[in-house]
C-alpha cells in the first residue's frame, strides 16, 4: 500500500513538473514577439537575431543565383549624425536589381579630441522592406571605438529579395550613430534626417 501511495505521489510530482517545464519553455518561446512588439511601440530600432540570421544565409548561397533583371529597386542612403562628428553616405542611391549584389561605402569622422565607442541603428522604410533587405556585411553589426580625428570607410553589402513585393520600388535605409554610453542631443523633429547625403543617384 505504501509503495503503490509512493509511486502515484512520484506520478502527480512528475506531472507537476512537466507542466512547469512546458510553461517555461512557451513563455520563452514568446519573449521574442513581445520584445519585437515593446521595441516598436517605443520606436526602438535594433538589428534583431533575425536580420543577422538573414545576412548568414544570404553571404551562404555562394553568389547571386536569382537576379530579377526585370526590375530595378531604387535604394536610398540616409545619415542621421547626432553628435559631434561626420557621417555619411558615399553615394545618396542605386539602383539594383532584386537579387544582386551591391556594396555603399560609409564614412565617418570623429571630431572630436577625445577618443569615442559608437555604433549605427538601421531603419528602413517602408517598414515591409526590412524582411526582404539582407545585408551581408555591414558596420552596424559591430560596436567601433576611434581615436580623436580618426577617419574611417565602411561597407554595407547587401541583396534585395527578390520575393520583395513588385509595388515596392523604393527603399530608404537610414542610419542612426551614436556614442555608446555618450550623450547627444535630441533627434530632430519630423520625418527623416537628410543630413550628410552626398552625391546624386548613381549606379553600383
Amino acid at each position: 500500500m505504501r509503495r503503490s501511495l509512493l509511486l502515484a505521489d512520484n506520478r502527480r510530482m512528475l506531472g507537476k513538473l512537466l507542466v512547469v517545464a512546458l510553461a517555461m519553455f512557451g513563455f520563452g518561446y514568446a519573449l521574442v514577439p513581445m520584445y519585437r512588439a515593446i521595441c516598436e511601440a517605443l520606436g526602438v530600432n535594433v538589428l534583431s537575431l533575425a536580420e543577422q540570421r538573414r545576412s548568414d544565409a544570404a553571404a551562404g548561397r555562394g553568389g547571386n543565383t536569382q537576379v530579377d533583371l526585370s526590375r530595378t529597386v531604387t535604394v536610398e542612403f540616409d545619415a542621421n549624425a547626432r553628435g559631434p562628428w561626420d557621417f555619411k553616405p558615399a553615394v545618396a542611391s542605386v539602383q539594383v536589381h532584386p537579387g544582386e549584389l551591391a556594396t555603399v561605402m560609409y564614412e565617418f569622422r570623429n571630431k572630436q579630441d577625445r577618443t569615442m565607442a559608437a555604433q549605427a541603428i538601421p531603419s528602413y522604410a517602408p517598414k515591409q522592406a526590412m524582411a526582404h533587405f539582407n545585408k551581408i556585411e555591414c558596420f552596424c553589426f559591430n560596436e567601433y571605438t576611434l581615436q580623436p580625428g580618426e577617419s574611417k570607410q565602411w561597407p554595407v553589402v547587401f541583396i534585395i529579395d527578390p520575393k520583395l513585393p513588385k509595388d515596392v520600388t523604393t527603399i530608404t535605409l537610414s542610419y542612426t550613430f551614436f556614442e555608446v554610453g555618450g550623450k547627444t542631443p535630441p533627434a530632430p523633429a519630423g520625418g527623416l534626417p537628410t543630413a550628410g547625403l552626398a552625391s546624386p543617384e548613381s549606379r553600383l
